[in-house]
């Protein structure tokens, strides 16, 4: 699919109803793949991890979840349709598997998280097909045995959706170094999504989203974990903006 620059990194210019279809596509098309997300946090991390970068740059399908990041695209003259929230898309993402027919895997969380959010999935969409949970132990992703298992557990039921839900970083470079080993059709870097599927954690108001405050709104709800990402770490944007201001 095509892409447009957009800071350190490309982007697929889509909305939700297309980043849903296009994910479709891919699940039809039957070759691994796999989803990105990228805010003015991820930005920032592929600024100084060149990994990571080729990561986001081979990733199948990028999209932009963040409302500052609309807005620099704007500035730049290289405007991206909407912001397409994680959150948003996994919803996206299960009412399709609903409707097709798609099976899908939950891979993260922590303390039963993984097993609470596919039981909600299965109350929001009856008809849904979850075919298996698991919350992997910290360091994992260091344990080549673990990494078996998790392939193989993964690869035993072939799931056409994994919602990688690992932290940013740790999910894109498990995903970029495993997808084609546990064979699910589409893989997407989900993030907290599991916490809000949930119910763990409460999601912004709809108005707060949509006028750039979700981070704001997770500030309130966390603000001694939050702090130093949202006012010391994420303020160094205003250099990329600059920075990347011509690129093509």
């Amino acid at each position: 699919m095509l892409k447009q620059p957009l800071l350190n990194t490309y982007v697929n210019n889509l909305n939700f109803e297309e980043a849903v279809r296009s994910i479709d596509q891919l699940i039809l098309k039957g070759i691994p793949a796999f989803v990105v997300e990228i805010n003015v946090d991820v930005v920032l991390k592929l600024e100084n991890d060149s990994y990571f970068k080729e990561i986001a740059d081979r990733a199948d399908m990028v999209l932009v979840d963040g409302q500052p990041l609309v807005w620099i695209a704007k500035w730049h003259k290289r405007p991206v349709k909407e912001k397409v929230s994680g959150s948003d898309l996994v919803l996206g993402i299960c009412k399709l598997a609903q409707d097709k027919g798609y099976t899908i895997f939950i891979l993260g969380g922590r303390n039963g998280v993984s097993e609470q959010a596919a039981e909600n999935l299965r109350k929001d969409f009856p008809d849904i097909v979850i075919a298996g949970t698991y919350e992997p132990p910290l360091g994992f992703d260091k344990d080549e045995e673990e990494l078996k298992k998790i392939n193989h557990m993964i690869s035993r039921v072939h799931p056409d959706i994994l919602l990688a839900c690992l932290g940013c970083p740790k999910q894109e470079k498990w995903i970029f170094e495993n997808y084609l080993k546990y064979g699910a059709k589409v893989s997407v870097c989900a993030g907290a999504t599991v916490d809000f599927l949930a119910g763990r954690i409460k999601r912004a108001p709809k108005w707060m989203s949509n006028h750039g405050l979700e981070w704001f709104y997770r500030f309130l709800n966390e603000p001694r974990r939050l702090f130093k990402r949202y006012f010391i770490d994420d303020i160094k944007i205003i250099r990329l903006i600059w920075k990347y201001r011509n690129k093509e």
